[in-house]
């Protein structure tokens, strides 16, 4: 398998190679730009583009044109189209070697009379105009960052870029938690393409994987509409990454960090292995052939055979000093447009990322029963990661036709060593562990996709083929545990049961396709729209594991070999009939199978009523199989089959009170459904938390009642004002608990259903130029935004124990963004942002277990950038200037935030500040 997953790479590259021959461009200046519906949004196609001296083109199937080949200097372009004012665009700049952007808003003829009219402007003038309609049009109540506003900013990854969006957060760096609710109450689409889970037990994208300059968009839409997934209730994550550009470009950026915590400090790990730098374990960690395939025929094998299979295993439990060097990252991206004679282009987006980290902490760990301290663990976490990306995009755009075929592919390398030094008063022990976990992640997404108008009533056909493959492997998570009676100077012994080699492998393959059709006509003497569509989306999943420890083979406690240190505990002469030997204790719940199959179709009405009114409305029903095969520890089949049928209606409702502000209303059905995890019986011990998790095959899906009202205020292009309130009812909502039948030497975690909850709340935002203070020039290159969300959710528990007055599990009561970005014409930039998510619950408990709760970090993040080599661009960034601790703690008082007088901490680290400088560099590859 490992092969064929290097071959798809391999083949990845390739294709990469090949698709870079292009023929560059000339030594001109282009005009290139978007054209839309100034009330709707809708992108105009096949409208004329004409130069006021020379020749002219039609937008495409996006509503895109460009004009090329032009010689340095001002121009004035036409803009006309049947039913709409003709406008001029005078005082259009273009330079050699260079785009100039340029996107139009068109107005509706009135009467016959006005098709005659021509509207003037000049090029800045019609760019905030544009800006308005954009801002305003959006179906659905949504929150967007454009690549300009990615640009500017000190985000590297689309994990950093999600964190200034209003009412997200971000968990682990990684996983975005939107209006407070936990990620299963989100969902994800690339390129309008459903994104796969990355985590195998939770529903989650590592948004980390994508580089935030890739992004052309991306929107969080917090309302349904009938054509968006109904899998969400917090958002949906819409990415679209760049794919036709404007202009031949080759741009390559690097960075280095430096980490308060880490950098240039000793470095403790397990071998590195040859290919470790590269994202990829070189064989060795894996299980070889001379271990028999099962558990049982492993077990059943005689001793002499099982030592020859242990024997197999190299010795990796030796432990080495190196030093965490600085962080690292490159990345080289292609960018080509391809003119032909026959009016098409085709546009190609290459792109090659890599990425190391070397990463140090300091954690304490604790756990309690009633009053008692059942433990305490002090650790050292070293983590290394490395990262790779490949981005692939190929589009072909013919008039009112467009096919494009994008690819993604993504290999993570996670290797974490704990060293840990306690005690624990259960067993009245001192401890010492070393664990050793590599985790990889391979993504593989693959689509085909195309846009299509048809006919004079400007019929248009989206479509999108789509398959992704995960793969998650932990080849050879190693721990070595040693004990010796509390508080004395005897020396350590290993403990055998808990001295342990794991192997697993999950392998997830999906298959999707969908097509839309939007049908426009005329209904009260208003444009409206009709769209319909269907798709398909099928899931396949296979999970294994195999689990051993160390045994001695002749059952001696008494032997000398047990107080060996780890390098030499495990040599070759040690493993035999008079020592150690592997002890195969898989369980029958190690393993599952599962698959899902989503089927779905809608009907969606795009109204205006009037000048002032806009009506979005529609059902969306989805039939939904989920089946999952596993066993129990006690071999007995267990087998989760659900089949669920919803009709998930949906209203968006807008009143536009004037050109710069609208009032939106929203109500819809949507639900939340079980991942395959969380049904799944397969119990997995962290030695790092003390703590299990295993599934619940009885999880019953959730649905959730949305209800929305908002005010948007644009005082000027760029700028907005906006306040919303929501409400939210949930019906069976899945939360992470606390097993009640656990204690604190095993902490078992698991899934349940509590019987409803409701979550309300209200958000504030703005973004606004200083302008206003004074007309001078440095206050108008200062923009101040901020947004802040505030929610309040409580949960019926049923017959489920517990905290009987607490909030949603993961749902936090506040979220808090804000910043100032200054840019100069010179080429300086500055920024400032600051993010905050108030205490959320981690884990919920049960009587007499308090719930577990994350406490709030204020995280201040800084930037500060200079243009230089008039392509060229450095930027200083410094990340969590505070470093404040992330903590865990038990809440005792009831209050729910964090007294250290009165809570128990469960877990508290600090991950260190950074400082990195990064330099960009766009070769202009027009000649």
């Amino acid at each position: 398998m490992k092969k064929k997953l290097i071959a798809r790479i391999l083949s990845l590259i390739v294709f990469f190679g090949l698709a870079a021959i292009q023929t560059f461009g000339q030594s001109t200046g282009k005009i290139a730009g978007k054209v839309t519906d100034s009330k709707t949004g809708e992108t105009l196609i096949g409208l004329t583009v004409k130069l006021k001296v020379g020749g002219g083109v039609s937008t495409d199937v996006e509503g895109r044109y460009a004009l090329s080949n032009l010689s340095p200097g001002k121009y004035t372009v036409d803009f006309s189209y049947i039913g709409y004012q003709t406008k001029s665009i005078s005082d259009i700049e273009v330079t050699a070697g260079k785009t100039t952007t340029l996107d139009i808003a068109m107005e509706e003829a009135s009467g016959q009379q006005l098709r005659e009219v021509v509207v003037t402007a000049t090029a800045r003038q019609e760019t905030i105009g544009t800006l308005y309609a954009q801002q305003k049009n959006s179906i659905s109540i949504s929150s967007g960052i454009s690549s300009d506003v990615i640009r500017r900013s000190p985000d590297r990854n689309t994990g950093d870029v999600l964190k200034r969006v209003s009412g997200a957060s971000i968990q682990d760096n990684k996983f975005v938690v939107v209006r407070g609710l936990s990620d299963r109450y989100n969902a994800a689409t690339l390129n309008n393409a459903a994104l796969p889970s990355t985590e195998p037990d939770r529903k989650a994208f590592s948004f980390d994987i994508i580089p935030s300059n890739l992004i052309d968009r991306l929107v969080v839409s917090k309302t349904a509409s009938p054509d968006l997934p109904g899998d969400f209730s917090g958002g949906v994550i819409q990415i679209f990454t760049r794919d036709v550009p404007d202009q031949n470009f080759l741009s390559f950026s690097f960075s280095s960090s430096y980490n308060t915590n880490s950098t240039f400090n000793t470095f403790l790990s397990n071998k590195r292995n040859s290919y470790d730098y590269f994202g990829f374990d070189d064989g060795t960690r894996s299980l070889t052939s001379a271990f028999p395939s099962t558990a049982q025929k492993y077990r059943s094998a005689p001793l002499a055979q099982r030592v020859t299979a242990t024997r197999s295993l190299p010795n990796s439990y030796g432990q080495i000093s190196s030093t965490a060097l600085p962080g690292q990252s490159y990345q080289l991206t292609f960018g080509n447009r391809k003119e032909f004679s026959n009016n098409g282009s085709l546009g190609t987006i290459l792109s090659f990322s890599y990425r190391n980290s070397q990463n140090i902490s300091n954690a304490e760990r604790f756990d309690y029963e009633t009053e008692r301290v059942v433990y305490e663990y002090n650790d050292v976490s070293y983590k290394f990661n490395t990262s790779m990306g490949l981005l692939a995009n190929l589009a072909y755009v013919n008039g009112k036709h467009k096919i494009a075929f994008k690819n993604i592919a993504n290999r993570i390398f996670e290797d974490s060593y704990i060293d840990r030094h306690g005690y624990n008063t259960s067993n009245i022990q001192d401890i010492r562990l070393n664990s050793s976990e590599l985790i990889q992640k391979t993504l593989i997404n693959s689509q085909l996709e195309g846009n299509h108008q048809f006919g004079n009533k400007g019929v248009k056909v989206d479509w999108n083929l789509s398959y992704a493959f995960i793969n998650r492997e932990q080849p050879d998570l190693r721990t070595l545990f040693y004990a010796r009676p509390q508080a004395t100077a005897e020396p350590y012994a290993m403990v055998d049961d808990k001295t342990r080699r794991f192997f697993s492998d999950l392998y997830e393959n999906n298959f999707g396709g969908s097509i839309a059709v939007t049908y426009p006509f005329t209904f009260l003497n208003e444009k409206s729209t009709f769209k319909f569509g269907v798709n398909k989306l099928v899931k396949e999943r296979q999970f294994d594991a195999r689990i051993f420890n160390y045994q001695l083979a002749d059952g001696n406690s008494q032997s000398p070999l047990l107080y060996l240190p780890n390098d030499k505990i495990f040599t070759d002469e040690n493993i035999s009939a008079n020592g150690f030997v592997l002890n195969d204790f898989t369980n029958p719940s190690d393993k599952y199978d599962a698959q899902s199959d989503l089927n779905a179709g809608f009907v969606m009405f795009d109204n205006k009523l009037g000048e002032k009114i806009r009506l979005v409305w529609g059902a969306r029903a989805e039939y939904y199989y989920q089946w999952l095969n596993a066993r129990d520890q006690s071999n007995q089949k267990v087998k989760s089959e659900e089949t669920y049928f919803d009709v998930l209606p949906s209203l968006n409702f807008t009143y536009s009170l004037s050109e710069k502000s609208n009032l939106r209303f929203a109500a819809s059905q949507t639900v939340a459904r079980p991942e395959f995890r969380e049904l799944a019986p397969f119990e997995f011990y962290d030695f790092t938390s003390a703590s299990s998790n295993s599934g619940n095959p009885g999880l019953k899906r959730t649905r959730i009642l949305n209800t929305d009202l908002r005010y948007e205020f644009y005082p000027a292009a760029g700028e907005a004002l906006t306040a919303s309130i929501f409400f939210k009812n949930f019906s069976n909502p899945i939360e992470t608990v606390v097993n009640s039948a656990s204690n604190a030497d095993l902490r078992r975690f698991t899934y349940a259903n509590a019987k409803s909850a409701h979550a309300y709340g209200f958000e504030l935002e703005f973004r606004k130029s200083l302008s206003f203070i004074n007309d001078a020039e440095w206050l108008r290159n200062i923009t101040a935004f901020s947004n802040f969300s505030y929610i309040k959710s409580t949960v019926d528990l049923g017959i489920l124990g517990g905290n009987p007055d607490r909030a949603l599990q993961g749902q936090s009561p506040y979220l808090i963004n804000a910043g100032l970005q200054y840019t100069s014409k010179g080429g300086l930039g500055f920024s400032a942002m600051y993010n905050k998510a108030g205490e959320r619950i981690y884990s919920v408990g049960y009587q007499g277990y308090s719930d577990i709760y994350e406490k709030g970090r204020d995280v201040l993040d800084l930037q500060v950038s200079k243009r230089v080599f008039k392509n060229g661009e450095f930027k200083l960034n410094f990340s969590d200037i505070f470093n404040q601790r992330v903590l865990f703690y038990q809440n005792m008082d009831g209050n729910k935030i964090y007294n250290s007088n009165t809570d128990r901490i469960m877990n508290g680290m600090r991950q260190g500040s950074s400082i990195s400088l990064q330099f960009n560099y766009n070769f202009n590859l027009n000649k």
